[in-house]
C-alpha cells in the first residue's frame, strides 16, 4: 500500500482485533507472547518497532518496562501512536522501515509485525536490521501468509540462516486469542539471534610519494576497472607475509622500475580510507627522494598509461580523491588521516565537494 493508503486507513486501523488490542482477551494473549519474546533479565531494553502502526505492540513493550522507538511511514499512524504512547518512554518517528531514521543508535530488539512482506527487498532489510542490533540483540519478526500474500515461514527462515546463530520459530495460527477469531492461514513469530560479527579485516595499501625536489611522480591509471584515467601515486597491496616496507619496495620495482632500500623510505602518513560503495582500507604513504641514479619508467602499460612529474604545491585536479587527500595532508605536515567516502561521492578529487579528509592529532613528542 502507498503512504496515502495507510493514512486513509489509520483512523479505522485499530478496529481489527489484533491491531488495536482493544479486546481484553486479545490484548492479554499478545502481552503473554511479548513477555516471552522480549528480554526478561530485569533491565529495560531498547526496542525498535518498525512499521509500528498505531503503536499497540510498542505500548505492550513499554508496559513490560522497556523503552521504545517506533517508526512508521504514515504520518497519520505516527500521530495516533504518539497519542497512545503519550507520557511513556517512547519516541515515534516518521520514516521507512527499510532504512529507519535512527542514525548511529543501536537496539536490544528490532521488531516488525506484518511489515517485511511489504518491503521491496526483504533480504536487504534483514541485513540492515541486524546491523542496528547491539551485541546479544535479537530480531522479533511476526509474519505469515494471508490470502496467498506474505512470506512463508520456511522462506523467511532460509533468509535468516546466513545472518543468525539460531532462530526460535513459533506457529501462531492455532492461537485464536491472538487474532480475535479462528484462522486457517499461516501465521508465525520468529525470534532470531544474529551470529557474532566476524573480526574486522582490511586490505592494507602502500603508496609511494617519490620526490624530485618539489615535484612528485604520479601515474595515470588505465585498464584496471577502477579510477581509470585518473592520476594516482605508485601503489599496491601488501601481500600475505609482507610488512609494509617490503610491499612498497616490491611495488616500486614492479610498477616504475625503481629499486629502493628500507633506508630510502620515510613514513609520510597513515590513512584509513573508504572508496564509494567500497570497504575500508588502511594505506601507508612512504616518501623517498628520486636521486640521479633512479630513472622511473612505466613497467605496467596494461595498468598505467603514463608517468609524469607534478608540483607538490600545485597538484592536478584529475586525481583519485583519497590519494589527493593524502598528498595534501603530507604537504601540510599531517601524519594520520581518515578519508571516508559516502556512497554517492565521486572517485575523482572534487575541490568544490564535501571535504572528507579528517586529520587526527598525534601525541606530543616526548620530553
Amino acid at each position: 500500500m502507498t503512504r496515502t493508503d495507510w493514512d486513509a486507513t489509520a483512523d479505522s486501523f485499530d478496529r481489527e482485533p489484533d491491531h488495536g488490542l482493544l479486546d481484553p482477551t486479545v490484548r492479554a494473549a499478545w502481552a503473554a507472547r511479548m513477555r516471552t519474546w522480549l528480554p526478561a533479565d530485569g533491565r529495560p531494553a531498547e526496542v525498535l518497532d518498525l512499521g509500528c502502526g498505531t503503536g499497540s505492540l510498542s505500548l505492550l513493550a513499554v508496559e513490560e518496562g522497556h523503552r521504545v522507538t517506533g517508526v512508521d511511514r504514515s504520518p497519520r499512524m505516527v500521530d495516533l501512536a504518539r497519542i497512545k504512547l503519550a507520557g511513556k518512554p517512547a519516541e515515534i518517528l516518521v520514516g521507512d522501515a527499510h532504512r529507519p531514521p535512527v542514525g548511529e543508535r543501536r537496539f536490544d530488539v528490532v521488531m516488525a509485525r506484518h511489515v517485511l512482506w511489504l518491503l521491496p527487498d526483504a533480504g536487504a532489510a534483514l541485513r540492515h536490521w541486524c546491523s542496528l542490533l547491539k551485541p546479544g540483540g535479537r530480531l522479533l519478526l511476526i509474519e505469515g501468509v494471508w490470502g496467498g500474500e506474505g512470506i512463508p515461514a520456511a522462506e523467511l527462515l532460509a533468509a535468516l540462516t546466513p545472518l543468525t546463530s539460531h532462530v526460535r520459530h513459533e506457529p501462531l495460527s492455532a492461537d485464536a486469542a491472538l487474532w480475535g477469531r479462528p484462522v486457517d492461514d499461516e501465521r508465525y513469530g520468529l525470534v532470531a539471534f544474529p551470529a557474532r560479527c566476524p573480526r574486522h579485516t582490511e586490505v592494507v595499501d602502500v603508496h609511494l610519494i617519490l620526490r624530485r625536489g618539489d615535484e612528485v611522480l604520479l601515474s595515470r591509471r588505465s585498464g584496471t576497472g577502477y579510477a581509470d584515467g585518473l592520476l594516482h601515486a605508485p601503489s599496491g597491496h601488501v601481500e600475505d607475509g609482507e610488512d609494509v616496507r617490503a610491499a612498497l619496495i616490491r611495488e616500486a620495482a614492479e610498477e616504475i622500475g625503481v629499486v629502493l632500500s628500507p633506508d630510502d623510505l620515510r613514513v609520510a602518513l597513515v590513512m584509513q580510507h573508504r572508496g564509494p560503495r567500497g570497504n575500508p582500507r588502511t594505506g601507508w604513504f612512504f616518501a623517498a627522494e628520486c636521486g640521479p641514479d633512479l630513472a622511473p619508467y612505466n613497467r605496467e602499460p596494461d595498468k598505467c598509461s603514463g608517468l609524469a612529474w607534478y608540483p607538490l604545491h600545485a597538484l592536478p585536479a584529475d586525481m583519485v580523491a583519497y590519494c589527493r587527500a593524502g598528498l595534501d595532508a603530507y604537504r601540510a605536515g599531517e601524519r594520520f588521516v581518515l578519508h571516508w567516502h559516502e556512497d554517492g561521492d565521486a572517485i575523482v578529487h572534487d575541490a568544490q565537494g564535501v571535504r572528507r579528509a579528517v586529520h587526527l592529532p598525534a601525541t606530543d613528542p616526548p620530553a
